[in-house]
């Protein structure tokens, strides 16, 4: 199963760059890295990333990140994927541009 974090470009540049990241700032004071799913990703986009451009959407599979990743209940009782060590660009199954078109996220037409 693929889940989905998003990136601003200078996050996204710094994991390439480092090759591990503990994440954004907002994962880094909760303890975690915050994934979404198929289903959430395009709400976290617009509830925590309005109006930004320059993002990266991140594809990773879960099953291959272990025991570190938790699904935990978090907005609405919706359950969430949440990653307990630094992500790893070896995590990553695919990158894609996440733009900004007319104040709206445009997604992959696919999330696979």
């Amino acid at each position: 199963m693929l889940i989905y974090k998003i990136f601003r470009t200078p996050e996204w540049d710094e994991l390439n760059r480092a090759g591990v990241t503990a994440g954004a700032p907002v994962d880094v004071a909760d303890g975690f890295v915050h994934f979404s799913t198929a289903e959430t990703v395009a709400e976290t986009a617009a509830k925590h990333f309005a109006g930004e451009d320059g993002l990266i959407l991140v594809a990773c599979e879960a099953g291959a990140m272990g025991d570190a990743l938790k699904w935990e209940v978090s907005r609405g009782g919706v359950a969430f994927p949440h990653l307990y060590r630094d992500m790893r660009l070896t995590d990553v199954a695919w990158s894609r541009p996440l733009p900004l078109e007319n104040g709206v996220h445009r997604f992959p037409e696919r999330l696979a």
